[in-house]
């Protein structure tokens, strides 16, 4: 049903543009390399003959392909974001296409002996003999999630050549800074225009999710007095030792390479030290809320601990929560999951129904009023030079988005 070498060359086209978002940054979009991408999605919207599409100040790209049945359908929308993680550089990616892959260790990169190994990422033993695009070793490769940006896209594509599929109202959606946890913060909810939607921004296909981690983060800033050090006998302050030791107050065992399933974690992203001035950088999860507020709590009793210590001058705190689980705003509302689950079905693919562990704009759209599950986009490894994502997974994900318009018309919801 969709043309396999149309998806590749959608998907090379929109991760070579670099969208990376920036944490330091105020303004939305965070970079103003985001407008690149936005600007081209509504472009390309209206090229396909849609209508209704629209670009806001802020770069959100929202589209509407209205229904052709006559019953009254509830509108579906399906929503991506389109800039690039900041943890991995991202520009200058040059994406690598390996047809019929053999099921043996990829050379990503030859002058740094970088391999995509099935010893280390067993997950690739699953596409032996199928068309995988991986990164040349030096960036990420941003499927995450300009796969779901170009899943979506080819599929209103399809929809507008192919009026004889039935369907309501499809709502799109492109946000920016999703992964720095500010996607949907000024989504306008109401002029969308969709009942409930669905993020195209899984991993591995069939994936269908609508419980996902509780999220905060925090700045710790440590301050400290540089002295010379041959006169520093009392005078000195030394900012990194009180940054060591908050570090290991925290349980050793609660971070993302010990924890797996359900399971929380503090997760230290970023450090920067000197002796006038330490900074850390963290990302507190957790999918249970009375753990993951226990463990915001945990932040604030080790930083009073520090300040009863070095004094109460020694250390800032900025704590903010950036997203919360969507799973009690879905609860009531589980024919979208089982629609989405039949559509699965339908194209043979086993559904696999499990616990986000991340976010997605969907969170926090669900608690704006849009419920909105997440369905698979088909990268593995996000943020770093081993993603990948095999190009059948993408065709599979235009056409699941295809067939859930096609069953919410025909009111089949289970």
């Amino acid at each position: 049903m969709i043309d396999k070498s149309e998806v590749i060359d959608r998907f090379i086209r929109y991760v070579k543009i670099d969208s990376q978002s920036d944490p330091e940054s105020k303004k939305t979009p965070s970079s103003d390399i985001q407008w690149n991408i936005a600007d081209l999605l509504k472009e390309e919207l209206e090229g396909f003959g849609i209508k209704d599409v629209s670009i806001d100040e802020h770069a959100y790209v929202m589209a509407k392909i209205p229904g052709n049945v006559n019953e009254q359908v509830p509108a579906i929308g399906f929503i991506s974001h389109f800039d690039t993680s900041p943890d991995f550089k991202a520009t200058h990616i040059q994406p690598q296409v390996h047809e019929n892959y053999d099921g043996k260790p990829i050379l990503l990169n030859k002058a740094k002996a970088l391999w995509l190994s099935p010893k280390e990422f067993p997950d690739l033993k699953a596409y032996k003999g199928q068309t995988l695009i991986t990164t040349d070793g030096n960036t990420l490769l941003s499927a995450d999630d300009k796969a779901g940006v170009t899943e979506i896209m080819t599929a209103a594509k399809y929809l507008m050549e192919h009026p004889e599929i039935k369907h309501g109202d499809v709502c799109i959606g492109f946000t920016p800074d999703e992964e720095i946890g500010r996607g949907a913060h000024l989504f306008d909810v109401e002029k969308f225009g969709a009942d409930y939607a669905y993020t195209m921004d899984g991993s591995e296909i069939g994936e269908l999710e609508y419980e996902n981690f509780n999220a905060a983060e925090a700045k710790i800033t440590f301050h400290g007095k540089m002295v010379h050090p041959g006169y520093a006998k009392d005078k000195m302050i030394n900012s990194m030792y009180p940054a060591s030791k908050f570090i290991n107050i925290l349980p050793e065992n609660e971070t993302p390479e010990e924890t797996e399933g359900s399971e929380g974690f503090f997760h230290l992203t970023d450090i920067q030290g000197s002796v006038e001035k330490t900074t850390l950088h963290y990302i507190i999860r957790d999918h249970d809320a009375h753990i993951f507020e226990s463990r915001k709590k945990l932040i604030e009793d080790s930083i009073k601990a520090i300040k009863d210590e070095f004094g109460e001058s020694s250390v800032d705190l900025e704590l903010k929560d950036q997203y919360f689980n969507m799973k009690k705003h879905i609860a009531d509302k589980m024919n979208i999951i089982d629609i989405a689950k039949k559509a699965m079905e339908e194209l043979a693919i086993q559904p696999i129904i499990k616990p986000i562990r991340g976010g997605t704009d969907g969170a926090q759209l669900s608690y704006k009023g849009l419920p909105c599950p997440n369905i698979f986009a088909g990268g593995h490894n996000f943020h770093g030079p081993y993603e990948y994502v095999p190009v059948e997974s993408m065709v599979k994900a235009s056409e699941v988005i295809i067939k859930i318009a096609e069953l919410t018309a025909q009111n089949q919801a289970v």
